[in-house]
């Protein structure tokens, strides 16, 4: 089995969090919550996060569920 590394480092995840699969080291964690968001980390925290985790989420979802017709 592969393991996992972080979205943000590359680094291979030795704890930390780990989000629909996807995995975020200590590290990384601890710096994306003391950051500012007036900084270009937060923009490149906030893009790694999007491109990794949200977007699979928003494009799954349509095969996934039901379109109930009301």
């Amino acid at each position: 089995m592969r393991k996992q590394c972080c979205i943000i480092c590359g680094k291979p995840l030795n704890g930390g969090i780990i989000i629909n699969g996807k995995g975020i080291c200590k590290c990384c964690e601890e710096k994306i919550i003391k950051v500012r968001m007036d900084t270009d980390f937060y923009m490149y925290y906030k893009n790694c996060i999007k491109k990794s985790i949200i977007y699979p989420m928003i494009r799954g979802e349509d095969s996934k569920c039901q379109n109930y017709h009301l």
